[in-house]
């Protein structure tokens, strides 16, 4: 064959060897919508390079050959654009119907056996010759009835199509709508081109400029892709009423970026992603969850529960994930519902909290009945036969003075017992409020030394205190004054004869008052050391063989923590033990002072 290039010729050849590159380039992003898309491309650059070679030949049997070629393009076309147009607005189950796929490839199919064999009929073109008055032969034709047929399939195609779109794009969300414009801005210059070719406006003289626009319109559609994220970021049609809801919903294309989402979605991103979502990864709105990230790196469709750090509230959100392969244009996408649990986490974990210290509660009441069906009422019973026992002269005045300091101590261990349950008791009543008040630290540790004077003097005990006179604390007294007499009663039990226990009272550095009641005992052991202030019934002979309730240290820990303070204990096996209480010296911000203070 024998071909002198023009420009426009060169042209052709160029830009359709580009629209077949791009046609294989873009085919590998998968979906049906990007194939069908790619072989109109195909099809488009087919023509184009065909229609080139037409316009370098100057011989008809070279033209009428490559014409031949050049409507495997042409009758492609509409067809493959109709299909695109199909898949791209969800309608594909159209063609699915063997009537409907019939009639689709006869007309393609009809119009290339009418080309090929126009010599014998002359139905497609009557008549055709060379017209050399241009500046290049060209050629030229008298159009047969076939031809117009052709010409109407044609635009019935390309109109279906772009109803189509206008459809799609109805139901789309305004954010897409630089995409829309710029699939239907490419979808109109091919009928601009071609409806002017037919109504005789050819500034070119007999040169047919439609496949001109199909490449600029593949071209513009290819610009969409990466510019506009046209088949990567797609409008996704979705009812009105998303924005009603209060769950937020984001869309993701395959590269976990997203592509959608509704209003309520910006309860759960940060503000300063909220201005830029379309585009943005879903690890960068979320990025430590991993456990969440990682469900949708697997592509494992579920539910997963997560907190979530919000403008600095911590949220507990339930994630719904739903992997679909729907789009026809992407391989897959996932839709992400996002629940706000806040209210009911927290009401249950307030519920659980409660009814876990309601079950503590039930068991600290159950070992107190038991405390006071066994060692409440053991000592009574046996300080009543003792007496009935006296009474009846079984036991002599003599007998009787041997029995008497187990008796006394028997009653001692009674009525610390009872105070303590009473007090504790007291203080679980509903209603029962706090009585915080300014009041003389070293007046109350006076007053609990010379309370506990007789029980130290009996084991040889010295109580040394070196509390500066006017230490005002603000607290519940009767509280205070409860916790520091079992404590000292406490260091009292556990010291050997000659012991000593010394009580200080100074401010720490967080400006609280640091009371430490410290003794030279024999100690805790590290085994019960671990168990005080923990709600059990932790209780050990003391060194005189004194019975313990096993209650007074827990009451301590409840009663000092209602005051905004704090208790601990640090003890050494035969090393003694020392107990710290933290008690604040001014009431809170805000809080109503029930009295000023006193010296």
């Amino acid at each position: 064959m024998d071909f002198n290039y023009n420009l426009y010729a060169i042209l052709l050849l160029i830009f359709g060897s580009i629209t077949i590159s791009l046609a294989f380039f873009i085919i590998r992003k998968g979906g049906n919508a990007v194939k069908w898309f790619s072989l109109m491309m195909l099809s488009n650059g087919l023509w184009s390079i065909a229609y080139g070679f037409e316009l370098a030949s100057s011989t008809l049997p070279q033209i009428l050959q490559i014409i031949n070629i050049e409507y495997l393009g042409i009758a492609g076309l509409p067809l493959f654009w109709f299909l695109f147009c199909l898949n791209f607005s969800d309608k594909e189950c159209w063609y699915h119907k063997p009537f409907n796929l019939f009639i689709l490839l006869l007309g393609p199919l009809a119009t290339l056996l009418l080309v090929w064999t126009n010599p014998y009929h002359h139905l497609y073109y009557t008549s055709y010759k060379i017209n050399t008055e241009g500046p290049f032969p060209l050629f030229e034709f008298t159009p047969g009835l076939f031809y117009v047929f052709f010409i109407i399939y044609f635009y019935l195609l390309l109109a279906s199509g772009c109803y189509l779109i206008f459809i799609k794009f109805g139901t789309s969300d305004p954010i897409f709508k630089k995409q829309n414009y710029s699939l239907i801005i490419a979808a109109a210059i091919p009928w601009l081109a071609n409806v002017l070719y037919l109504l005789g406006i050819r500034p070119f003289g007999h040169l047919d400029l439609t496949p001109f626009a199909f490449i600029i319109t593949s071209l513009l559609i290819f610009f969409g892709i990466y510019r506009y994220k046209l088949f990567d970021i797609i409008p996704i049609a979705r009812e009105k009423v998303l924005e009603l809801m209060q769950d937020g919903f984001i869309v993701l294309d395959n590269e976990y970026r997203v592509i959608d989402y509704n209003k309520a979605i910006h309860k759960f991103i940060a503000p300063e992603d909220q201005k830029k979502l379309i585009g943005s990864t879903i690890h960068q709105l979320f990025p430590r969850q991993q456990s969440f990230l990682q469900m949708i790196a697997k592509h494992v469709s579920g539910t997963i529960e997560f907190e979530n750090e919000q403008a600095g509230n911590r949220q507990y959100l339930q994630a719904d994930i739903i992997f679909l392969n729907e789009s026809k244009i992407n391989h897959n996408f996932s839709i992400i519902k996002l629940q706000d649990l806040t209210i009911y986490k927290r009401e249950a974990i307030l519920n659980k909290t409660q009814a876990g210290e309601l079950q503590k509660l039930n068991q600290l009441k159950d070992r107190i009945f038991s405390i006071i069906a066994h060692d409440l009422r053991g000592p009574l019973v046996n300080l009543s036969e003792v007496l009935k026992m006296t009474s009846s002269g079984q036991i002599s005045n003599e007998e009787f003075k041997d029995l008497s300091p187990t008796l006394n101590k028997d009653i001692i261990y009674t009525t610390d017992l009872l105070e303590n349950i009473l007090h504790w008791s007291r203080s679980q009543l509903r209603g029962y409020g706090l009585k915080k008040e300014y009041f003389n630290l070293r007046n109350l540790i006076i007053n609990e030394i010379d309370y506990h004077l007789p029980a130290a003097y009996l084991k040889k005990i010295n109580i040394i205190h070196d509390v500066f006179p006017n230490e005002m604390v603000y607290a519940d007294i009767l509280m205070v004054q409860i916790t520091i007499r079992n404590i000292i009663n406490n260091a009292i039990k556990f010291c050997l004869e000659d012991c000593e226990i010394n009580i200080t009272a100074r401010y720490d550095k967080n400006n609280r008052m640091l009371i430490c009641i410290a003794d030279n005992g024999v100690g805790i052991p590290q085994k019960t050391l671990k168990r005080l202030f923990k709600e059990e019934n932790v209780s050990t002979r003391g060194t005189s063989n004194e019975k313990g309730t096993g209650l007074g240290l827990m009451i301590c820990k409840d009663f000092i923590q209602r005051n905004e303070g704090q208790i601990w204990v640090e003890s050494k096996q035969g090393e003694g033990a020392s107990f710290y209480i933290t008690l604040p010296i001014a009431p809170p911000h805000g809080e109503q002072v029930n009295s000023r203070p006193q010296g």
